[in-house]
């Protein structure tokens, strides 16, 4: 039995439909507030919310899963600046809840995490380089993972990059819905031009998250995309590979945005530690684009 946390997201819905097509494997996804997904059969859903420690340790009891997937964070960078109680709640607090229980109801716990622990010096980060996070976020999901690492008794961490998709039902947007809707109507907008990433598709997250849990995988893995590229380069490729112009685009620094929370400039992650012990095989960025236009109506 596996356990899913967030499953109203993006990547947990991903990963509902990912464990569909495996009949074999009961999960139970678990969301705040009524199921998300469109199809509602083949498994059990729950409604939970991760910062209730009573409740999340009743469903453990209750269902007694070999693994919890956990998706479930605060990932607004700069509402966690801004609100970083709650960040702590989430991202935090409810993690070691969830370590600790693992360790107690010997369970295996694989986490999220984020290319935002790392201060952004350099590309293609590897899974033990040093973190020094920028932002609350960055810092919050870095307690995060000292706490799974810390607490669980069986545990893998998994850190992405930048992820993108599209579900049925959104909970909130992404970058590539924005840059597509963005592009389309013709909007003025900024661009950052000076912060380079490897992009993830969600489904490739997913996949990432069964191949942990399937492989027993033990520590940290770095899950994201192959190509790496600036957030500029991002939203062009969308505009090429759409047909859309650019011109109402204007290209700045990130310091031009004055947000609350800073980013890390450069990173990306160097995937071939799960290219080689898990057998992860992400789609390049323009497969992902192709894909996500498919499911979106958008060609």
């Amino acid at each position: 039995m596996i356990l899913i946390t967030g499953s109203n997201g993006l990547l947990g819905q991903k990963l509902t439909d990912l464990y569909l097509q495996h009949p074999d494997i009961p999960f139970v996804a678990t969301g705040k507030g009524p199921n998300r997904h469109p199809v509602k059969d083949g498994y059990i859903y729950e409604e939970a919310d991760i910062t209730d420690h009573t409740r999340m340790a009743e469903l453990v009891q209750q269902y007694t899963p070999g693994a919890i997937i956990h998706t479930a964070a605060m990932t607004n960078v700069d509402a966690c600046e801004t609100q970083q109680e709650e960040c702590r709640t989430l991202n935090i607090d409810a993690v070691e809840n969830l370590a600790r229980l693992s360790a107690k109801f010997n369970f295996r716990l694989i986490h999220l995490s984020t290319d935002f622990i790392f201060n952004g010096t350099h590309p293609m980060y590897t899974e033990d380089e040093t973190a020094e996070p920028l932002s609350y976020y960055g810092w919050s999901k870095w307690e995060g993972e000292k706490r799974v690492m810390e607490f669980a008794k069986d545990w893998a961490i998994l850190r992405t990059v930048l992820v993108y998709g599209v579900v049925a039902d959104m909970s909130r947007s992404n970058i590539l819905l924005w840059a597509y809707n963005t592009l389309k109507n013709g909007s003025s907008a900024k661009v950052v031009d000076d912060q380079f990433r490897t992009p993830t598709l969600a489904e490739d997250l997913a996949m990432g998250c069964y191949l942990a849990q399937s492989k027993n995988a033990q520590g940290i893995y770095n899950i994201c995309g192959p190509d790496y590229m600036g957030i500029h380069e991002f939203v062009n490729k969308v505009a090429a590979h759409f047909h859309f112009t650019t011109h109402n685009l204007q290209f700045v620094k990130s310091r031009d945005l004055n947000q609350p929370a800073m980013r890390p400039p450069i990173t990306g992650l160097d995937i071939s530690k799960a290219q080689k012990e898990l057998g992860y095989n992400p789609h390049t960025f323009t497969e992902g684009l192709d894909i996500v236009a498919r499911q979106a109506g958008w060609k």
